[in-house]
């Protein structure tokens, strides 16, 4: 990289000072962190099980009351409190790691191996040097990473945006407006089976709206069920055209052995143009909106009765 090349709105040469000064001011708080928590161990330390009192993060009449009043009276919350002393006591001194923030050192805090992992930081995705990162942590410890790389974390990251049902049918019915993702959709056994449901269960809704006298308004249901019905014509659509060249890519090669009579190459031919012509219907249809047929149209696709 050029040295006159910027980096936000500075030189490269000024974005390094200020990552070396402000990397001296992270671990200056990770021995700040450190320092309080063996400071709130000195004042309550764990206990084993069967002492007078709990464990450690098992905090038993009067600790509580304790570490509050240690809180309130250095200026931190007992929320802070009771992190820092945590973390000091799943890392004894000996154990923590010199120029590894205090951040890494808590979210790897429950890893067994965790004294010997945090001597070997995996490779950073920008540089290729080994360097702690808090999304490297937390992939190690099973934690939901702040910048998804993979598919999988990506997923998880929408999963976790999406956990209100309404967004979650929101984003779903957006999502298979797409054909690729309709696609994909469709070849999925439990997806088509819970679409199977929801249709079933709009036919009801419909039903049952149709019949009460005393709701002549819309039913509140109906848009989204709309919603799910038109994804799931599409879905079916989709589908169909699927297995349609499926089973054309598992078929046709089959043909090289065999010798066809004319008669069947006839009836191939006849369903070939069935098939462009159905084609050509459903192009009609997407482009225009209409999905009326005339007669001649409709007896082809009877095939020719």
């Amino acid at each position: 990289m050029p040295a006159d090349t910027k980096i936000g709105s500075v030189t490269r040469e000024r974005y390094e000072q200020l990552v070396a000064q402000d990397r001296k001011l992270v671990l200056d708080e990770t021995r700040i962190q450190f320092k309080i928590g063996d400071d709130a161990l000195e004042i309550e330390p764990p206990r084993p099980h069967g002492g007078s009192r709990p464990a450690m993060g098992e905090e038993g009449p009067g600790v509580r009351e304790t570490l509050e009043r240690f809180a309130e009276d250095i200026g931190l919350s007992y929320d802070q409190i009771r992190i820092v002393r945590h973390t000091a006591g799943r890392w004894p001194r000996q154990h923590r790691s010199e120029g590894v923030p205090f951040n890494i050192h808590r979210i790897l805090e429950k890893l067994d191996d965790r004294f010997e992992l945090i001597q070997s930081p995996p490779p950073h995705a920008r540089t290729g040097g080994p360097q702690w990162t808090g999304d490297a942590a937390k992939r190690l410890a099973g934690w939901q990473v702040d910048t998804p790389r993979t598919v999988q974390e990506k997923v998880e990251a929408i999963h976790d945006l999406a956990g209100d049902e309404q967004v979650a049918a929101r984003v779903a019915t957006d999502f298979l407006r797409r054909p690729d993702v309709a696609f994909h959709a469709a070849n999925d056994d439990t997806a088509r089976h819970l679409f199977n449901k929801a249709q079933t269960a709009r036919a009801q809704q419909y039903e049952q709206a149709a019949a009460d006298p005393l709701t002549p308004q819309e039913n509140p249901m109906a848009p989204a069920l709309r919603a799910v019905d038109r994804s799931m014509e599409f879905l079916d659509l989709v589908g169909a055209f699927h297995k349609f060249v499926a089973s054309i890519n598992r078929l046709v090669p089959q043909f090289h052995s065999q010798q066809l009579t004319e008669g069947a190459r006839e009836t191939v031919r006849q369903n070939i143009t069935r098939v462009r012509a159905a084609c050509d219907w459903v192009e009609h249809a997407v482009s225009t909106g209409e999905t009326d047929m005339d007669e001649e149209l409709a007896r082809l696709l009877r095939g020719g009765e």
